[in-house]
């Protein structure tokens, strides 16, 4: 179904951010336009012919990064670009073939219950985990775990990419955080706010184990110190202590989480 942004559902952008994606832009980006009709791509300094092909298209908005500024300042552009234009929800995808843009409306519309529709892969407990790289796994499960204790949350994936937002709730948060922790800090600044949260299950796709979070991040040990230190920070800069109720996070309707 192609859902047109001037009917009456809530008017949205889907903003996918970018970075070496030249294997799956194309392929991706021709499936989102089925499904979304006012669509964003941030490419933060893609070197490998990214640019070039999304030159291509006159279908999308396109913000380049003159250098690779990381994913958290890719979010945040599209962030601000969603908030400025007075779009009602903005809808995150990521571009490398990992997600469904099939689900884009049913995030969007989702929005109507709550403040933040974020996806999970480990919601649906009948999925299996067996592709799953088993440090990815361990660590995903052990951030989100301290999450819920430190916010009162009831995450079941604390960094899943497929999201959608009410601009008006992200129009209060303070995001500073450019690399990949950029989702911790939010959802501190989520409980902060007492932002209402629905998870929504999304398969678990991995296509590429191999990716490279970039720096000295591959190492899981320095990954996971990196991922404690921002929600630290985070939390210090919020002016919140550990047990501090956030809105409530609701999963869909007999689904039982995974954690």
């Amino acid at each position: 179904m192609h859902q047109d942004n001037t009917s009456s559902g809530p008017r949205f952008l889907t903003a996918l951010p970018v970075f070496n994606e030249a294997q799956h832009v194309t392929a991706v980006l021709d499936e989102v336009a089925k499904y979304a009709t006012d669509v964003l791509v941030v490419d933060d300094g893609s070197t490998d012919g990214t640019r070039e092909l999304l030159a291509k298209r006159n279908d999308i908005d396109v913000i380049l990064h003159s250098k690779n500024r990381g994913y958290g300042s890719a979010l945040r552009t599209a962030f601000d670009y969603a908030i400025l234009r007075r779009y009602d929800v903005i809808v995150t995808i990521d571009c490398d073939g990992q997600h469904e843009p099939q689900r884009i409306v049913q995030f969007a519309t989702g929005c109507q219950e709550g403040d933040i529709v974020s996806g999970s892969r480990y919601l649906d407990q009948h999925q299996t985990l067996d592709d799953v790289p088993a440090e990815r796994r361990k660590i995903n499960e052990q951030i989100t775990i301290e999450l819920n204790s430190l916010l009162g949350l009831n995450l079941t994936d604390a960094f899943c990419g497929f999201k959608a937002y009410c601009t008006r709730a992200l129009a209060q948060l303070d995001l500073t955080e450019t690399g990949y922790a950029m989702p911790l800090e939010l959802w501190v600044q989520a409980a902060r706010h007492r932002l209402r949260i629905v998870e929504r299950p999304v398969p678990l796709i991995y296509l590429n184990e191999e990716r490279s979070f970039g720096s000295n991040l591959d190492a899981a040990d320095t990954r996971l110190k990196y991922y404690r230190n921002v929600v630290e920070h985070a939390m210090e800069n919020a002016g919140l202590s550990p047990f501090c109720q956030a809105g409530p996070t609701v999963p869909d309707a007999d689904v039982q989480p995974y954690l």
